[in-house]
């Protein structure tokens, strides 16, 4: 039974629905409806037609929100106590950010893997320890950036998450990116690259270069460098000398910024 649960684990199965197996075609069947009467006559029973609510009614929602809350504090709060999206439902905790919250570089993945899940907090798993030794070799560490994702929430069995699940926790991420204004963005990974630079190009196509990131409430527009996911690199470890260009760039860019 252990060998079995660790292999559904391993699968990504990380919700039981039922104590017993139950076998969906042995059921009752559905009671038989009266036959209808020859005379009978059917009256016209108006339908009202079914509610639909207004597109992207969540996203403005959260939107909202996330506009509302005057530091970081109050958006963790609100971003706990926010039931719109159904990531939350599965998932074990809330991560939002963590480090400085005035620093000058503020670093953003994709989405807490089971370890993040499990903890509460961004990047504490094998990648997390990658992206620690990465900060170390510019000279930097976690008390002096500030470290979030794209998505508060784990997706079910660490798939990637959907176009519209991005969109709805857009607006979380990008109003800790006014409350920190931060000097440098670093995007990991190739979902919060485009999400934050709307670009449709890969993370392979947008890494290395510089570009600007605005938002209602910036000072002003915030240097901005894509790069690799420390999860990838651990795949990938051939990746690691165009990372490496990437973060000399940054420590060159902030040593720009007067940091």
């Amino acid at each position: 039974m252990h060998a079995l649960l660790q292999w559904y684990v391993a699968a990504g199965v990380d919700e039981a629905t039922d104590a017993e197996p139950r076998n969906r075609f042995d059921q009752p069947p559905p009671p038989a409806r009266p036959p209808a009467r020859p005379d009978a006559t059917v009256a016209a029973v108006p339908v009202a037609p079914p509610a639909v609510a207004p597109p992207n009614a969540e996203y403005i929602s959260a939107a909202e929100i996330a506009a509302g809350c005057a530091n970081l504090a109050e958006l963790r709060t609100a971003i706990a106590a926010f039931d719109g999206c159904a990531l939350k439902r599965t998932a074990t905790n809330t991560v939002v950010g963590d480090g400085n919250e005035a620093a000058a570089l503020m670093v953003i993945g994709e989405a807490p893997g089971a370890e993040e899940d499990r903890r509460g907090l961004p990047f504490v798993g094998p990648a997390g320890q990658l992206l620690d030794r990465m900060l170390a070799a510019i000279g930097l560490d976690r008390s002096s950036v500030y470290i979030s994702n794209i998505l508060p929430w784990r997706p079910p069995g660490n798939r990637s998450p959907t176009a519209e699940e991005i969109a709805l926790c857009q607006p979380f991420v990008e109003r800790q990116i006014v409350l920190v204004q931060p000097r440098v963005l670093v995007l990991v990974g190739g979902i919060s690259a485009k999400a934050l630079l709307d670009k449709r190009e890969g993370i392979t196509r947008l890494r290395g270069t510089w570009r600007e990131f605005t938002a209602p409430g910036t000072a002003q527009p915030i240097a901005t460098m894509a790069t690799f996911h420390p999860a990838y690199l651990l795949r990938q470890p051939s990746a690691k000398r165009e990372v490496w260009r990437d973060l000399l760039a940054i420590q060159k860019k902030l040593e720009e910024s007067g940091e």
